[in-house]
């Protein structure tokens, strides 16, 4: 079965029930800041302006649209066609749609600069793009270099490079001839990034997105009664293959856009969430709500809350115990995963495991573990390694890079992760160190590659080192270990605003100026440095601005 029988099945069953629902908070604050006065947090809190939602039929539907437009503009099996928008109720069934006409989907980050877009693009051979208001000005600069058919997802005037895809779809039949796919054809592209910064494309089969689902639903048991709300940006493989439990169950799912812990609360109470998906800083958020009287959770409805699950990033030990002492009925999971295994679920923690917390976990439904030595050996519990992992969530390869393909593919259906873990005795696994620098903060992956080039075109810096500094709420914060050139000195709030030209989220939380280690091959002493820097109070002491 593939991922899109799943769809056409739920219309076909289920045709009425809602599918998807999207909540836009921000729009009712700022068109109608006085809401509260005459609306209650009940199941129409959100006015129809705010709230929008979709039936199975007209989901299938709107994805059968597209998949007809895209074949009546020539593509064909296997055309790459690029997906950049905000959260929104068009992402999935455009997605489906794509996947639908036999085309290949591939997620953009909404964070990437107009420089890595084009890369993005080109790297991919897309050919097609559907992107929305947020990123005409991006776009603009490469306009020339834009696929061959780019369509404007947005209610105001297209710009002058793309097409209006309201306009266009609207023309096209709801009803669609099948395309020929099996499981081993081509369905996604995702991208990510090893410590040179540079993104790798992520081939994944359609036997994968499928798989995916059916992993999902046995980790956190999704009936037609559940109700998620997802929260995380859906060019994200985690925020998609959870939800690709809702779509296996046919429950419905709410697309919060907002992360402000009133606005996730009163969502999970208007729209009797069962099952929430969080990223460490959202849940402190909202207890630190909580806390201080900010939000009253005795006058939301949160009764059919049942589980809080937490994946991207490590997971504190000390706010799973806070959560559930202000929701002591809720069952707690964690996931771990790469773009590379579809995501989230190859290692969960499972529920009912709370004794365990700290550990990632055992292998998830359909996975095979391993922690193997640098030869490949498999290694004993209690001994450090890499956790190699192995299922059909493995991705095919990396898209035109056979050489990355074969490190992390030895050709006997294992990937190995680039994490080193070990097993207890117990079976769960624990990760100990990753191989790879990525920085995560917030849930997003930092290339200290990248901020490290953008910080040397300083005339002042002779050298720098980008580390993870661990941080209570975001998990870790990218710091800056800067080498000033001799005689060269900089006042405070310099360097702050130098890094004015990067991405907001790419800019490093600290600044420390000291020298920058390298060992006798050259390469910087990243432990070193993060052994420090994490396990002594010089951080305080060293920061400027």
């Amino acid at each position: 079965m593939l991922i899109t029988d799943i769809l056409i099945r739920n219309a076909a069953l289920f045709p009425d029930d809602t599918a998807l629902v999207e909540l836009n908070p921000e729009l009712r604050e700022k068109e109608a800041p006085n809401w509260r006065e005459f609306e209650l947090v009940e199941p129409d809190s959100f006015h129809p302006a705010y709230r929008k939602e979709l039936n199975w039929f007209d989901f299938n539907a709107r994805a059968n649209q597209v998949a007809n437009l895209l074949r009546s503009n020539d593509y064909r099996k296997g055309d790459k066609v690029a997906i950049l928008l905000m959260n929104c109720l068009e992402w999935l069934p455009i997605y489906f749609g794509v996947l639908k006409a036999g085309c290949v989907a591939v997620p953009i980050n909404f964070r990437n600069s107009t420089d890595e877009i084009a890369y993005c693009l080109e790297l991919a051979d897309v050919s097609g793009l559907l992107f929305g208001p947020h990123f005409t000005q991006r776009l603009v600069p490469i306009a020339d270099k834009l696929p061959r058919n780019a369509f404007f997802v947005g209610d105001e005037d297209a710009p002058e490079f793309a097409e209006d895809y309201y306009a266009a779809v609207a023309l096209q039949s709801d009803i669609l001839e099948r395309a020929e796919l099996t499981s081993d054809d081509e369905a996604a592209i995702y991208f990510s990034s090893g410590t040179t910064g540079f993104p790798k494309a992520i081939l994944h089969l359609h036997r994968a997105l499928y798989f995916s689902a059916v992993v999902e639903q046995a980790h956190h048991r999704q009936t037609r009664d559940d109700v998620f709300l997802c929260i995380p940006p859906l060019y994200h493989t985690g925020a998609k293959m959870h939800w690709f439990g809702s779509l296996l169950s046919a429950s419905k799912a709410v697309i919060l856009r907002g992360t402000k812990p009133e606005w996730i609360l009163e969502a999970a109470s208007s729209e009797r969430a069962s099952i929430v998906w969080l990223l460490v800083p959202w849940a402190q958020d909202i207890l630190d709500a909580i806390d201080s009287g900010a939000v009253d959770i005795t006058k939301l409805s949160l009764e059919r809350w049942r589980l809080m699950h937490i994946g991207a990033q490590p997971v504190p030990r000390s706010l799973v115990k806070r959560w559930l002492t202000v929701f002591p009925h809720h069952d707690y999971d964690t996931n771990y995963g790469l773009s590379e295994s579809i995501g989230p679920g190859c290692v969960h923690l499972g529920l009912g495991n709370i004794h365990k917390v700290g550990a990632i976990g055992r292998p998830g439904f359909g996975w095979e573990t391993k922690i193997t030595d640098e030869a490949g050996n498999t290694l004993p519990s209690g001994q450090v390694g890499e956790l190699q992992v192995k299922g059909d969530g493995v991705m095919r390869c990396y898209y035109r890079d056979s050489e990355a393909s074969d490190a992390v593919l030895p050709g006997d259906g294992w990937l190995r992760t680039g994490d080193m873990a070990e097993i207890d005795d117990d079976g769960f696994i624990w990760l100990v160190d990753r191989k790879k620098d990525v920085i995560i903060t917030g849930g997003e992956n930092l290339y200290p590659v990248q901020i490290e080039d953008f910080l040397r075109a300083n005339d002042k810096i002779k050298d720098v080192a980008v580390i993870g500094i661990a941080d209570p709420r975001l998990g870790e914060i990218a710091a800056a270990i800067i080498e000033l050139k001799p005689g060269q000195t900089v006042a405070d709030g310099e360097i702050e605003e130098f890094c004015l030209g990067l991405p907001r989220y790419k800019r490093p939380h600290k600044f420390l100026f000291s020298e920058v280690p390298r060992n006798a091959t050259g390469k910087i002493e990243k432990p070193k440095l993060r052994a420090l820097y994490n396990s002594t109070n010089l951080v305080e002491q060293t920061i400027l601005g």
